[in-house]
């Protein structure tokens, strides 16, 4: 009996392997006139059957791969030194005790994902070497979660990465494991991991969601289904060809230019395991279904190699982190083996020195096939001044690596509605001569807010969220208008975007400040090697009284005539107040932060030009304040 395999499913499968076109796109039937991209779904029980490998190794690794992967390890000196780091990851993992069910909050993750660390090291040593005690500690490690009550299905990321590390663990070395072993997993992939995804009263909003849930529980499902897909092969099929018409939701909010909406550091957790997946797919199934030419999935890796400033900050709007890591980034190296971008593969941070590069990421077992695959054919360099439009919309100007000045400036539109969004439309960060200047406050720990009882993630006009000063526009470099919130709902586009050595960008505000003015419009220009314009068009209203331009920096501060100096790390930058040099620039000081809640930036400080509403003369006017390096 296969309860999970409805009569009217297997129609669809069976219709959908009848209509699937040779190419990864198809069109919508829904909307007739509009071009829906789409993946390729001919899965179904019989194309499971005569296309899926015969037996393991079918996740992203196969015998072809692997065979390669060997040689690489024997012949290029990055793949060596990749391959070492992995292996003292492994030697170190037997130290540590079993993992235990021991959750944080509401959330199982951090178990799943050092379960999902601790495979993709040990399980890749394994495939190189054969080590009999790491075999050991792997069955030992399987059998442990496998034993758990459950994965935790109320939050499902944690499901999903848990099932993606067992089904790994039994791929890599379920013919060298015991057979009560992988019998034991298999029952745990299918009972634990994927029956609880088809629980409609469940956490399973992600089938069909937007965000990075959809493309990690996928995966996850997928790494299971391939796994168990000789036991239940309809259970597998179905869960596979789910996976097929869910995933294109979630890819869509990459285009139309690559912009991931949740920030770079999201777009390494959505994308890394969309990139598995696309290899997991090439390694059982000899194809990706379309997956790696979805529009705008490859021009994401620009994107990304935007968003890292000069001094290794991110641009980190929504919700990021502040920094990259030292070593080099495994899933932007899969897009250099698409695509031969020589851009896209940080040979230099790969490189580092085995011993140092500490503890790996928990796809870096897998990432390092990809790594192998590389080869260089092109070196396109990003552009130094990129407009990116979608849900959160953002901007970058940038100059090259031979500047002394090592110039950075990113802007955006969005709004608080997005995914991880927060209320920063119009806002921007500023790097000259090695200082961030202005700064985004970035992200902060869920747990520790979740755990009061705090309610982190409604996003309507007057949900807590926008309590923090990481979330709402008070602690942003943008406007605020009558001391009150950004609307959520209201839209910041990006036009007029002009490139060259002068580049300017306009954000449209307006619909960000619905009810509180009549229009705005923002203009950010590189008018010099070392200066950013900042110009505010504005019509305003009755109800205006109040319009506040912001900037958030770390830096000194030293008021002066017509403006402000900031002092960080033995250099200067002038804010000049060019449209209202007669009123003073405050300065509030945001350490401590306002909340006890609120992340504590230490010297974090908003500086202010607060101009009232009647100074616009028949209700319009321009701020305008240029930022310049000395």
């Amino acid at each position: 009996m296969k309860p999970f395999f409805s009569l009217s499913i297997l129609f669809s499968i069976i219709l959908a392997s009848v209509l699937s076109l040779s190419t990864a796109f198809v069109w919508s039937p829904s909307r007739s006139a509009t071009p829906e991209p789409k993946l390729e779904n001919p899965m179904s029980v019989q194309y499971l059957k005569e296309k899926l490998r015969k037996k393991s190794l079918r996740l992203v690794l196969n015998a072809d791969i692997e065979k390669e992967l060997k040689k690489k390890i024997e012949t290029d000196p990055v793949i060596k030194n990749m391959y070492q780091a992995i292996r003292l990851n492994a030697q170190a993992i037997p130290q540590k005790p079993l993992l235990e069910r021991v959750m944080e909050g509401r959330r199982l993750l951090a178990i799943s994902r050092e379960m999902l660390y601790r495979v993709n090291m040990l399980g890749m040593s394994y495939r190189m070497e054969k080590d009999k005690t790491i075999l050991n500690r792997l069955n030992e490690e399987v059998i442990a979660v496998c034993n758990f009550s459950d994965w935790n299905p109320s939050h499902y990321l944690d499901v999903a990465e848990m099932s993606m590390a067992v089904a790994f663990a039994i791929d890599w070395a379920g013919d060298d494991l015991p057979k009560t072993t992988v019998a034991m997993a298999k029952t745990a992939l299918i009972e634990k991991g994927i029956k609880p995804s088809y629980n409609k009263a469940g956490n399973t909003g992600w089938v069909n969601g937007t965000n990075n849930w959809n493309q990690v529980c996928h995966g996850g499902m997928i790494a299971a289904a391939i796994v168990i897909a000789d036991q239940d092969p309809e259970l597998a099929a179905q869960t596979i060809h789910r996976a097929l018409e869910g995933m294109p939701h979630a890819l869509d909010e990459y285009g139309p230019d690559g912009v991931y909406p949740e920030g770079a550091t999201y777009w390494g957790y959505g994308t890394s395991f969309s990139v598995v997946t696309a290899a997991m797919f090439e390694s059982a199934f000899g194809t990706d279904f379309g997956l790696s030419k979805y529009p705008a999935f490859i021009e994401s890796a620009t994107y990304k190699v935007l968003n890292v400033a000069p001094s290794g900050w991110y641009y980190n709007f929504a919700d990021c982190g502040d920094k990259r890591g030292e070593n080099g980034d495994v899933t932007l190296a899969w897009f250099a083996a698409k695509t031969g971008n020589k851009v896209f593969f940080e040979k230099e941070r790969f490189l580092r020195p085995a011993d140092k590069m500490g503890k790996l990421g928990r796809l870096d077992g897998a990432g390092l096939v990809w790594l192998s695959q590389y080869k260089e054919a092109q070196d396109v360099k990003v552009p130094e001044a990129w407009k990116g439009n979608g849900s959160n919309p953002i901007v970058i100007f940038k100059s090259g690596p031979e500047d002394p000045h090592q110039y950075y400036f990113g802007g955006k539109g969005g709004r608080g509605m997005v995914n991880h969004g927060n209320m920063d439309g119009g806002s921007f960060v500023f790097e000259v001569n090695g200082v961030r200047w202005a700064v985004d406050p970035g992200n902060q720990e869920y747990h520790e807010l979740e755990k009061t009882g705090f309610d982190l993630w409604g996003r309507c006009q007057t949900c807590q969220r926008w309590t923090l000063l990481t979330k709402n526009n008070y602690g942003h470099s943008t406007l605020t208008i009558n001391d009150s919130l950004h609307v959520t709902e209201g839209l910041a586009t990006i036009g007029n975007f002009k490139s060259g050595s002068k580049p300017e960008a306009t954000i449209e505000m307006t619909p960000t400040f619905a009810g509180q003015l009549k229009s705005a419009q923002r203009r950010f220009s590189k008018d010099g090697p070392q200066s950013l314009l900042i110009e505010d068009q504005i019509e305003t209203i009755a109800k205006t009284k109040m319009v506040t331009w912001q900037l958030m920096t770390t830096a000194d501060v030293e008021i002066v005539k017509g403006g402000a100096v900031l002092k960080q790390g033995g250099k200067k930058l002038k804010v000049e107040n060019l449209s209202h040099p007669d009123i003073t620039v405050s300065v509030i000081s945001l350490y401590p932060a306002p909340l006890e809640l609120d992340r504590q930036i230490p010297g974090l400080k908003r500086l202010e030009l607060r101009i009232p509403g009647y100074l616009f003369k028949e209700n319009k006017g321009k701020i305008a304040v240029r930022l310049v390096g000395e």
